[in-house]
């Protein structure tokens, strides 16, 4: 059953009305539900009969000769005031005066008389005995025309959040007509510029009724701003920035970082907030908190209640220190079983640790828990489903290899199609291009069945690299203080029951001024020695691929890449385009995750830079990624695929995967189509033809700037999508859908069930392989306790809980979810051809439900269906709130 996200508006489809004052059935665009409930009830489409009077109301209206008018009853609903503030004595007089919210009705013809547009018929709003209603009559001359849009002055001195406003003739509420807001109103007396919502039914530049067509044109203006002075908490301005907020060098030097975004760092931008420049850097912004987003990009009060990065960092930060005589920062766990007493006995919290208590446990109630019979609270996580299934999973070579195609990263392996290997980086600088991995080692490492020339004709070999990526940064991170890094390459074997198993593992160390090259090529030996440099190995590449995944294929291919996506289609698609409907609901709570991630994660010395290896290099590698892989293209999921050769495109145009069994691949191409066909039935209602979209004067500013200017750094890259065609348009808006939501899903909402348990997702390694070096003392170390050389390669105790801590609410639904194909946009049900492919749409994603759920029981699917595998549901698209390892929200909203 499609859930409607607000009541059902009345179209201009939905039939003929008795009166031509509504004929196109007024109602606003569908704007930002930052902070209304999600779930209106329905109200169903009527006629409108408007009562005629000649009594005076007190309102003024437009008409210079006497005609008949007609009685309108505005009853506008609003969110309560959450509290008490400053000058709420002052608008409670206003609320008594009857003059709290000034409506202005916009007609959406020009008056035949003049050309011009017709005036605005204008009433006071007072509130009535129902708290956050308010009501106003006005009087509208029967030869207004249709109304076009609603302008509403806020006469508080506070904002308002604005639900609906209800039109309602003759006394009759049946035949009320709703206008969707569900918008923050700002004060006059922040602003004295009115707000406007336009009309419910989506509109083209060039079908823009006369009547408001110039309110379309200031409406973008507006929300494009002039790109001067600091952004204020009420303001709606969308415009362009690069990271320079990241650094905090007033408050410590240390805390300097580059500038990201630019020809030195080339990056995606994010939004403007205008704040001064510190005082000792002047390209890096001064940091604040909150940060600027957009009013209507805010969190609304119940995700505010079940996120923030703030809170959370605030929390760790008290309560960690006071759990010091317990847990060291640079201390290793002491064996295995006290990694799991952290899910059973817990860390006993001390007695004057209880406010930072109250702190995380207001962020992350599953973390922590009281001790029964007892008024003491300790630190106890849930256990991973990964563990909980299968205690040692995580050790296999087997599960090692599943898990880079049915894990949290499945989108970095390729296949092999060149060998020999051979880096591309200068051998001047980094020494010897040529791989340690030899056509001898993986032909013994096959067991002869084949050649090496052989396995890549039959598309058999397979490849996680960080060799080229990470080299550069090696001296860099050995140079900060608890951890290493290497440049990493491990090929994988697909063998006959369609499962992958890995042949071999090469870590290299670049020449430096003092050491030459190192490299050495790892396997799973005949012996204990090798078995342990082998796990120590992949401990290695584990941290390498977990890097990668966080700063990447997470957070610069979902976030920050799409972060541009948003400031453009405010920028330059008025919410009477049917393409800024289409893509609204795939953009909700990003921009405000992205401020707070900026505040509190990916900020110098923020959760991501203490607990992951690239430390404070962290952004600056993420940009070095943007600048040598992403390709917006190939964010497509299908063109993606076909670029790492996990797949193929037939004759038919149909892929052929690879790897028959590639859970991810599989579940997202699934989820790709239902998307695609969306998004070309929705295109095919609106552009009849290719000339439509070219004539689209708003649609071209759009994508061209979001090619110019939110990708600015990559605008001359021939690999650009020309929007020129009906099928080109569907395959970008798909490309920003299926990035927003499938993708978003795969690679966020299992960061628990897998990370949970760190040593199967180490986010930093603190020690060198010992044969690096071949000292005596380590290898005498390692000889003697391997384990143990092995848990002090891994995270610290600190770095551990904080990791775990983090990705348990980063894996979280908030209950005020909106999941892809659940929620039905009010514009879209108001065109009977758009609602019957929606439908269509929702309805295909509940048979992707049950087909995954086949897939995974089906024991011919061995990456997903065995002893203790954890089925991959990463890709359904519904959930429940919490951390449940399923569910694809519409959008990037944690």
């Amino acid at each position: 059953m499609i859930r409607l996200k607000q009541p059902l508006l009345l179209s201009a489809q939905s039939g003929n009305v008795a009166s031509p004052l509504f004929a196109p059935a007024a109602a606003a665009s569908s704007q930002q539900r930052r902070a209304s409930s999600k779930a209106g009830s329905r109200v169903r489409t009527c006629r409108i009969s408007c009562a005629s009077t000649e009594e005076a109301m007190g309102v003024s209206t437009s008409v210079a000769t006497k005609e008949r008018n007609l009685t309108v009853t505005a009853i506008v609903t609003a969110q309560k005031p959450t509290s008490m503030y400053v000058s709420r004595g002052l608008d409670d007089l206003q609320d008594l005066f009857g003059k709290t919210l000034l409506l202005e009705l916009v007609s959406s013809e020009l008056d035949p008389g003049t050309g011009r547009e017709r005036e605005k018929v204008k009433g006071f709003a007072h509130m009535t005995l129902k708290e956050g209603t308010y009501e106003a009559k006005m009087l509208v001359p029967e030869s207004f025309g249709p109304v076009g849009a609603v302008m509403v002055e806020n006469e508080h001195h506070r904002e308002m959040f604005i639900k609906n406003i209800k039109l309602i003739t003759g006394g009759d509420e049946s035949t009320a007509i709703t206008f969707d807001v569900a918008s923050w109103v700002h004060s006059k007396f922040d602003n004295p510029e009115p707000r406007v919502f336009f009309t419910i039914k989506s509109y083209l530049p060039s079908q823009t009724p006369p009547g408001i067509e110039a309110l379309r044109k200031k409406e973008l203006e507006t929300l494009r701003g002039d790109g001067q002075g600091e952004r204020k908490f009420h303001e709606r301005i969308y415009d362009y920035d690069t990271y320079n907020d990241l650094g905090d060098p007033d408050k410590n030097i240390d805390h300097r970082r580059p500038v990201i975004g630019g020809k030195e760092h080339p990056y995606p931008r994010r939004c403007r907030t205008g704040r001064p420049k510190t005082i000792i850097d002047s390209e890096t912004e001064k940091r604040s908190s909150p940060v600027y987003v957009p009013r209507d990009e805010q969190f609304s009060d119940i995700k505010g209640q079940t996120f923030s990065a703030t809170t959370l960092r605030s929390g760790l930060h008290a309560i960690l220190p006071a759990l010091s005589p317990l847990l060291n920062n640079s201390r290793c766990f002491p064996h295995f079983p006290a990694i799991d007493a952290l899910y059973s006995d817990g860390i006993p919290l001390p007695v004057d640790a209880s406010a930072s208590f109250n702190i995380i446990n207001d962020v992350i109630p599953r973390v922590v828990q009281m001790i029964e019979d007892t008024t003491d609270h300790v630190l106890r996580f849930e256990v991973p489903h990964m563990v909980e299934r299968d205690r040692f999973s995580w050790f296999r070579d087997e599960e090692f290899a599943r898990q880079t195609l049915a894990g949290l990263n499945p989108i970095c392996i390729r296949l092999l199609t060149e060998f020999p290997i051979v880096s591309k980086l200068d051998p001047e600088v980094y020494g010897p291009p040529e791989s340690a991995l030899t056509k001898e080692l993986l032909e013994m490492m096959m067991n002869g069945l084949m050649t090496v020339e052989e396995a890549l004709e039959k598309k058999r070999l397979f490849m996680l690299d960080y060799h080229d990526v990470f080299l550069p940064y090696v001296h860099k991170v050995r140079e900060l203080p608890d951890r290493t890094l290497y440049g990493s390459r491990t090929i994988f074997f697909l063998g006959k029951e369609g499962t992958l198993m890995p042949l071999a593992i090469e870590l290299t160390r670049p020449q430096s001024p003092t050491k030459p090259q190192w490299k050495r090529a790892f396997t799973h030996g005949p012996d204990a020695t090798e078995s342990w440099l082998w796990k120590l190995a992949k401990a290695h590449v584990l941290t390498h691929d977990t890097g990668y995944h966080q700063l990447v294929s997470h957070w610069l291919r979902t976030h920050a890449s799409v972060e541009p996506y948003i400031i453009a289609t405010n920028r330059q698609l008025s919410r009477m385009h049917p393409v800024h409907r289409l893509l609204h609901p795939h953009f909700r709570y990003t921009m405000e995750i992205n401020a707070l991630a900026r505040e509190s994660l990916i900020n110098a010395d923020g959760i991501i830079e203490e607990a992951f290896w690239p430390g404070r290099y962290s952004i600056e590698l993420c940009s070095v990624a943007y600048d040598a892989t992403w390709q917006f293209n190939t964010e497509a999921l299908p063109e993606d695929l076909i670029s790492r050769g996990l797949a193929v495109r037939q004759d038919d145009g149909e892929l052929e995967l690879t790897i028959k069994d590639y859970p991810y691949g599989n579940d997202g191409l699934l989820i790709w189509n239902c998307i695609k066909q969306w998004a070309s039935d929705y295109i095919a209602f609106y552009y009849k033809s290719d000339e439509d979209v070219t004539d689209d004067q708003e649609l071209q500013a759009w994508w061209e700037e979001v090619r110019t200017k939110g990708h600015a750094d990559k605008k001359d890259e021939p690999w650009w999508p020309v929007c020129d065609s009906k099928d080109n348009l569907a395959q970008i808006l798909s490309t920003i859908m299926w990035v927003t939501s499938g993708h978003h899903a795969a690679v966020n909402f299992g960061q628990y069930h897998f990370g949970g348990y760190f040593p199967n997702r180490p986010t930093v390694v603190r020690k060198n392989i010992p044969v690096e070096e071949n000292r005596d003392d380590e290898m005498k170390k390692f000889m003697a306790r391997p384990e143990e050389v092995l848990l002090q390669s891994l995270p610290s105790q600190m770095q551990a809980i904080k990791v775990m801590a983090t990705l348990d609410i980063l894996s979280s639904h908030s209950p005020d979810e909106e999941y892809m194909g659940e929620y039905a946009e009010p514009a879209w049900l108001a065109e009977p051809i758009v609602k019957a492919a929606f439908e269509k749409f929702s309805g295909r994603l509940k048979e992707v439900e049950g087909a995954i759920d086949e897939r995974n029981n089906n024991p011919e699917n061995k990456n997903r269906c065995g002893a203790g595998i954890v089925p991959y549901e990463l890709l359904k698209p519904f959930s429940e709130p919490g951390v449940t390892g399923r569910g694809i929200p519409n959008s990037i909203s944690i």
